[in-house]
């Protein structure tokens, strides 16, 4: 299968650089995949988990908040304002973080914390 070129990159470091067959995201225009030869896009990122399949079967999931993908000749771009990768979650201080944002009805930082434990727990 095909593949093309993934950087993800937070404000402040790389988060993930390499090869995909497919990635998964959420834009404020809806869920979209983008594989190789996918035509050209911009989108603005919502809060929720960014998939990245790789060719020999793995996934990589990541919690992205805020920020951009963009897609052209076969590379794509995920530029957010913060990104963590699944595997660096802390799930019981995210767990934490979003019964204290409920509490305090901060539905920001609620959502932040949701997608923190999806993309932990690999969804």
């Amino acid at each position: 299968m095909a593949e093309l070129h993934v950087e993800l990159v937070a404000a402040d470091r790389k988060v993930w650089s390499g090869e995909a067959t497919i990635v998964l995201a959420r834009t404020k225009s809806g869920d979209i995949g983008i594989q190789a030869g996918h035509q050209p896009v911009l989108g603005v990122l919502e809060s929720d988990p960014v998939t990245i399949r790789q060719a020999d079967g793995t996934t990589v999931v990541a919690a992205v908040h805020g920020g951009f993908l963009s897609f052209a000749d076969n590379k794509l771009s995920v530029l957010a304002e913060v990104a963590e990768l699944a595997e660096d979650i802390d799930v019981e201080r995210a767990e934490r973080a979003l019964a204290a944002a409920k509490a305090e009805t901060e539905a920001g930082a609620a959502r932040r914390a949701e997608v923190r434990l999806r993309a932990a727990s690999g969804r």
